[in-house]
Order: structure tokens, then C-alpha cells, then sequence
């Protein structure tokens, strides 16, 4: 992960205080300060791990003697009943940080998984598989680094890393041609100008008006195929909208170079796992 230490410390130090505020009441008062258990995560399911050394971190932030001994690295693919990693140390430190860290560790694997599904769906046609700026707050960052892992691209981070034309900056703006128009006056060489267009009208005026990117915003199959042939590969096109697991191979095959899919990260499901305390 290229992510900064302090900046995933931030997410991990948060979460924490959430979840232990001042006290954990059950731990605190049940388990002994000179207690030391084993523990280990198991995989309740299929899939593509990610997230196993922000879990560790949690445990680290908490007591640094903790050892964690990861067993499956992010990427890889885990089946039901594979052991990810296991733990020694303060009792009370793995029952604290259990589940703060699996609700990251879960949620990303979750990510990671649905990528990955989506990306061997496309096989053999052009088109990656992106997120969109859809994630929970304070969370992005995370979520677009557990694409990459599944196998998929990241769309814009944030506002400032490309200009986007959706409808309501087009009906604002005065139409495609002027809103283009007038962006290309006032940004820097390297930004790019995405538009989001509704139909095949607004396709062309794109193409002309000098769009680098073009978003088929819930198009049909046949208007996906017909606006492939119009582009005649000038611009890139992107595919958004009603795209789930179920259709997507069939949305690839219209010859879009991009999908994008925001439900990989605001609605996904978050993988199995769970630990448990050696006995």
C-alpha cells in the first residue's frame, strides 16, 4: 500500500475511539492485565483479500508487542476455512482491537472481491472496470486502493483531479458545446474534461465540441453499440448506470473502453471473516 502511515493511523485512530471510547466495560473488567491468548483469522468465504496490514495496524496502535503473523497478503485469493494470519499477545489488546480491525479488514476484502469478479467478467473485451467518487465519508482513499487490489482502475480521487460535465453543469452551463468551451479557456494542459451525455445527440456534440472522455450515462446495449461506431475510437468512452455483476459482461461487449460502477464501493458486500481466541 502507497498510502501514507499517518494518514491510515488517522482512519485506524478514529475508528477506535468510536468503538472504545473510555473503557471497554466487558474486557476491562473480565480479563486480566497479565493475560496473553493466541488468536487467528479464519475465512468464512471466497475471495480476494485486502486490508490484512491496516488489521495489523490496529492491534499494533493499541499494544506494539502484539505479533501478528500474516499468513495471506493482499491480492491474494483466500477460500473458506484458510487461516489469513494469527496473533499473540495481551488478551485484553486482541479482544479490544477485534473488531475495529475486522470491520476494515471485511470491508475492503468485500471491495476487492467484487472488483475482481467484475474484472474476470470482462475478460477478452477492452473495457477496465472502474470506481467512481461514490464512498463513505473519510473512507475513500481506502476503498479505491481495495480496487486497485481486486484488479480494477481508480476513477478521480477528488473535484480537483479532472473536470467532469455531468447534466446538471450542462443544463447550468448552456449546453456541451459552451460548457466545453468554456472550461478549455480556463484550465491548466493537464487536465482532462470528462462529459456525461444522455443520448446520442449529445455524444456527437462531445465528440466535436473536443471532450477527452465521454460517459454513456444509462444507456441502452444498442445506443452503448451505436455510439461506439459514431466515436470510431476518438474519444474514450465510458459505460455508467445500472451496470451490476449480472450484466456487465454484456455492457462490455458493447466495445465501451471503461465501466464504472459505483456500487463497488457505497453498497458493497463486506467479506466473511472471523477471529477467534485459541482455547
Amino acid at each position: 500500500m502507497n498510502l501514507p502511515q499517518n494518514y491510515i493511523d488517522d482512519i485506524i485512530i478514529t475508528a477506535l475511539k468510536e468503538d472504545i471510547n473510555y473503557i471497554d466495560v466487558t474486557t476491562d473488567y473480565l480479563i486480566d492485565d497479565e493475560s496473553v491468548s493466541e488468536a487467528y483469522y479464519v475465512a468464512k468465504d471466497d475471495g480476494v483479500l485486502c486490508g490484512i496490514d491496516i488489521a495489523k495496524r490496529v492491534f499494533k496502535l493499541l499494544d506494539d508487542s502484539i505479533v501478528f503473523d500474516t499468513k495471506i497478503s493482499d491480492g491474494e485469493k483466500v477460500k473458506k476455512g484458510d487461516i489469513i494470519a494469527e496473533m499473540k499477545g495481551s488478551t485484553k489488546t486482541l479482544l479490544k482491537g477485534e473488531r475495529t480491525a475486522l470491520n476494515l479488514l471485511q470491508h475492503l476484502s468485500g471491495i476487492a472481491s467484487a472488483t475482481n469478479r467484475c474484472v474476470e467478467k470482462v475478460k477478452g473485451t477492452r473495457a477496465q472496470i472502474t470506481d467512481t467518487r461514490k464512498t463513505l465519508p473519510g473512507l475513500r482513499a481506502l476503498q479505491k486502493y481495495a480496487v486497485t487490489v481486486g484488479g480494477g482502475k481508480n476513477h478521480r480521487f477528488n473535484l480537483s483531479d479532472g473536470a467532469m460535465l455531468k447534466d446538471n453543469h450542462i443544463d447550468a452551463g448552456g449546453g456541451i458545446p459552451a460548457t466545453i468551451s468554456k472550461l478549455r479557456n480556463k484550465i491548466g494542459h493537464m487536465v482532462k474534461i470528462e462529459v456525461e451525455v444522455r443520448n446520442l445527440s449529445e455524444l456527437r456534440d462531445a465528440i466535436e465540441a473536443g471532450a477527452d472522455i465521454i460517459m454513456l450515462d444509462n444507456m441502452s446495449y444498442d445506443e452503448m453499440r451505436e455510439a461506439v461506431k459514431i466515436n470510431d475510437g476518438r474519444r474514450l468512452l465510458e459505460a455508467s448506470g445500472n451496470v451490476t455483476e449480472e450484466n456487465i459482461r454484456d455492457v462490455a461487449e458493447t466495445g465501451v473502453d471503461i465501466i464504472s460502477l459505483g456500487a463497488l464501493t457505497h453498497s458493497v458486500k463486506c467479506f466473511d471473516i472471523s477471529m477467534k481466541i485459541r482455547k
